[in-house]
């Protein structure tokens, strides 16, 4: 691949995927506030860039893959944008509806244009190349980062058209449900454990007959192994807190989304 791709974000999730976009021969200028995170890449020929706004080039791409909206909107700056002119930005964290529409706006204004993209996946899937992206942004956009998307570790994109926030609220609506069920099989599973049931045996007949999902084949796995990843992070409160948002900002009833995210919360504390 003769185009340089501009990378900021190499957490647990951004690092493979950037990581797969060296594997397939793509070539990267990446940036982390954390400098030793981007060492790895640097060694396999990345070039690593002193501040964000070094990303972008004229008509070039970059991918953005940080925690939420706020760190996303906070290194689209002004010169930032003057050098994105004609460019594309991929956006991946999961953040809000509304800020999508802002930074969709902000490109726009400025001649380049901002195409959102969250990430279903753990990082585990995003080294197996098993991500499940929701895109939306202009069409000519979509289809000149489609292939990268692929690239980095898309297994399953899903198109969702030109307005910007529908990917983001289906990122959301996802985590939420991801959490609900998680939590449900955790508790599912210690009273059925209590009970004197092998929970790696109900867990494999679940999902291999009632459940045949992800989510009860990796988080089933974890909880029998007694793992519980929806309690070691701080990721669910975050995504709750935001779809708790999402539905107060619309005026919808949430009392499944309140108990989950009161419930998460005092396991943080």
């Amino acid at each position: 691949m003769s185009e340089r791709i501009g990378w900021i974000g190499l957490g647990e999730l951004g690092f493979p995927m950037a990581s797969n976009l060296l594997d397939n021969g793509y070539q990267l200028t990446v940036y982390n506030r954390t400098r030793s995170k981007a060492e790895p890449l640097v060694e396999r020929g990345a070039q690593l860039a002193t501040q964000p706004s070094e990303l972008a080039a004229k008509g070039g791409l970059v991918v953005s893959v940080l925690w939420d909206s706020d760190a996303t909107e906070s290194f689209v700056t002004p010169e930032f944008l003057s050098r994105m002119e004609g460019g594309v930005h991929i956006g991946m964290c999961t953040g809000s509806p509304e800020a999508a529409q802002r930074l969709a706006k902000l490109h726009a204004e400025h001649g380049s244009t901002y195409v959102e993209a969250p990430v279903f996946g753990r990082p585990e899937a995003a080294r197996a190349r098993q991500l499940a992206i929701p895109y939306a942004g202009p069409q000519e956009a979509k289809n000149r980062v489609k292939p990268l998307l692929t690239a980095l570790g898309g297994h399953a994109l899903f198109d969702m058209g030109e307005q910007p926030g529908v990917p983001t609220v289906i990122k959301q609506l996802g985590n939420f449900l991801i959490i609900s069920m998680g939590r449900s099989l955790a508790e599912g599973l210690a009273i059925a454990e209590g009970a004197g049931v092998n929970p790696t045996a109900a867990v494999n007949m679940l999902a291999e007959s009632l459940f045949p999902v992800p989510i009860f084949r990796n988080y089933g796995k974890a909880l029998a192994e007694k793992k519980n990843l929806l309690t070691t992070s701080k990721i669910p409160a975050k995504d709750l807190s935001l779809f708790h948002r999402l539905a107060e900002d619309h005026a919808r009833s949430n009392p499944i989304t309140q108990t989950l995210l009161q419930l998460t919360l005092a396991v943080d504390k």
